[in-house]
């Protein structure tokens, strides 16, 4: 199974792309995880709606047919991080590719988020860019901890 990450945005900090790299390393060989950062629409004087689809068409463009689509909405399901290892496992047992889509700075299309499989919410906070890719990173490594019963996650 493949977990991929994709993201609208291409320029993260040092440090982000660091603890990314870290989190992305640790995946055991069965349980990949690839990220794919697609380009921001150039904001200028166009349209929300004008945005929303030239980002839409490179977000669908990253992503295989057949690949079961998570976006990440501030209006979805919160998850408890052993509720995120549930779905994980679910996945894994489905045996099908997984992307998990972050949006850019206006976020995703609602066609597009309304037509996702699945919508979860990462947090009640509003978080940089940055910061959304490694704490979704580190949330999908310790989901799968827990399914692995490794200690990383203790209660």
């Amino acid at each position: 199974m493949k977990l991929l990450i994709v993201a609208v945005g291409q320029r993260v900090p040092d440090w982000a792309q660091t603890a990314y790299d870290d989190y992305a390393k640790r995946f055991p060989p069965e349980l990949k995880v690839e990220l794919k950062a697609v380009k921001t629409e150039p904001r200028g004087s166009k349209t929300l709606e004008t945005l929303y689809a030239a980002e839409r068409e490179r977000i669908e463009a990253a992503i295989p047919r057949g690949t079961r689509i998570v976006v990440l909405d501030e209006r979805g399901t919160s998850l408890t991080t052993k509720a995120l290892a549930q779905r994980l496992q679910g996945w894994q047992l489905e045996g099908d590719d997984v992307a998990l889509v972050i949006g850019g700075p206006d976020g995703l299309e609602p066609a597009f988020r309304q037509a996702a499989h699945e919508r979860i919410r990462l947090s009640d906070l509003t978080l940089p860019h940055a910061m959304v890719r490694v704490l979704l990173i580190e949330q999908l490594y310790r989901a799968w901890s827990v399914n692995a019963g490794h200690p990383y996650h203790r209660e």
